[in-house]
């Protein structure tokens, strides 16, 4: 489907190389983001009040992803993969809320978040597609959304500044790969 995307505000952290990689920095960024979103999410329960704060429920991983700035991903060459991981951020936490949340994570539970970015990104008209199986057989469903451009007059706009987007509906850690569910999303523009 073609969707416009509105600006979003992200806990983010940045890196490079493969996300399979044990103990790499891609698992180390995730524990991150975890750690951040779920001190937030929590907060209301310490002396730290944030404005219009309501109890949420903390949204799925995301990541976007690049190449060497190229606009095409080869998912057989991880190594060279630069990432933004990111978990985005109901509208009322501001990035003086994150700072809070980092300096707290640092107190309680020892873990440093200093990395962590807060991170607006308005996406723009996009299109995405619901995958269903494992991560390297993404490409399949690329296809698919690539021929539905085509055919609607529409082709990928992939930059450095727009870029291939994952969002993870199944948690890796629980769910068999030919189970995961990832929307895939890709900047676009009219033909």
């Amino acid at each position: 489907m073609i969707v416009e995307v509105p600006l979003a505000n992200y806990i983010a952290v940045r890196g490079k190389g493969d996300p399979n990689e044990e103990n790499g920095d891609y698992q180390k960024a995730i524990n991150i983001l975890y750690t951040l979103a779920y001190t937030l999410k929590m907060s209301y329960k310490t002396d730290y009040k944030i404005d219009g704060f309501f109890e949420y429920v903390v949204p799925p991983l995301e990541g976007f992803w690049e190449q060497n700035g190229k606009s095409e991903i080869d998912l057989s060459d991880k190594a060279n993969f630069s990432w933004i991981s990111v978990i985005r951020l109901p509208d009322f936490i501001k990035e003086d809320d994150l700072n809070w949340a980092k300096e707290s994570a640092l107190k309680t539970k020892k873990i440093d978040c200093s990395i962590a970015e807060f991170l607006p990104v308005e996406e723009g008209l996009c299109a995405q597609i619901m995958h269903f199986g494992p991560f390297d057989s993404e490409a399949e469903s690329i296809a698919k959304m690539e021929a539905y451009l085509l055919e609607n007059g529409y082709e990928t706009d992939i930059s450095k500044t727009r870029q291939h987007h994952e969002i993870y509906l199944s948690d890796a850690r629980k769910v068999p790969s030919e189970k995961f569910k990832t929307v895939i999303r890709y900047p676009i523009k009219k033909k």
